[in-house]
């Protein structure tokens, strides 16, 4: 498909478009969903789950859209902690603190939505995620939903730690405080409640989306539900932090190129 190997190439080379042109510019979400789709062969490695974005008032706004939308993570752009980042080229130039649930079962698309409590019941471990979005548009707030939806909804790198303790079994994580710091002492604090209200709410939206575009969302994958802080700007050089309280801390350092 032309739309998706014009993304896929702007995103291996760092190139930024205005727009897709009309003849290839998806129609309908479902249109959108089926060019992210061309990333999985495109990859080396496939996807190891889903991303969210726009999962505020404030993440909506800075993009453009009225509402969230779903991402594929492809393997290939997944790091540890022990990783070292490469920033050249990305725009956005932010991190974004989140919640990555790991999914113990498979959601198949149904005619009837996913209830909140079969979503959670289903979810095997909890991790600290730092989200590096990026788009390969120039002016990303303009292009609208759809486009953006085939751009992977700003998908880019993603560092993902080791399952948290069953203690967030426990937590209402719709309370809990995350906060995000850069070496360069800015600091940004959140709450599990600036992603639609709740990580878990996030999650059922993510599983329904998939569903009503007849994506299945496979036992085994991670779905990173949406930044929990205001997104906090990065350099090349820096090192990010993000501290989830008594279910520990993560941290990522950029390159200096």
């Amino acid at each position: 498909m032309d739309a998706a190997k014009l993304i896929w190439d702007c995103w291996q080379t760092g190139k930024k478009i205005e727009k897709f042109p009309d003849d290839i510019s998806p129609k309908t979400r479902k249109e959108a969903y089926e060019i992210q789709k061309c990333y999985e062969k495109f990859s080396n490695s496939g996807i190891v789950g889903w991303k969210i974005a726009a999962t505020s008032v404030e993440g909506q706004n800075h993009i453009g859209v009225s509402g969230p939308l779903a991402g594929r993570i492809l393997k290939e752009k997944v790091f540890t902690p022990k990783d070292k980042l490469n920033f050249a080229g990305n725009k956005m130039a932010v991190a974004e603190p989140e919640f990555a649930f790991k999914m113990g079962r498979t959601f198949k698309p149904r005619k009837s939505d996913y209830n909140l409590e079969e979503v959670m019941q289903a979810v095997e471990t909890l991790h600290p995620s730092i989200e590096i979005p990026d788009s390969r548009f120039k002016n990303f707030s303009l292009v609208g939903e759809l486009q953006l939806i085939a751009d992977n909804a700003c998908a880019h790198q993603f560092v993902i730690g080791p399952s948290m303790s069953d203690t967030w079994k426990a937590l209402d994580i719709s309370k809990h405080i995350v906060t995000i710091s850069t070496s360069n002492n800015c600091c940004n604090k959140g709450k599990g409640s600036n992603v639609l209200g709740d990580p878990g709410i996030a999650l059922t939206w993510l599983i329904n989306e998939l569903s009503k575009n007849n994506i299945t969302l496979y036992e085994g994958m991670l779905v990173s539900t949406g930044t929990c802080a205001k997104p906090i700007e990065v350099s090349p050089g820096d090192t990010v932090n993000v501290d989830y309280g008594i279910l520990g801390n993560m941290t990522v350092s950029f390159n200096l190129t």
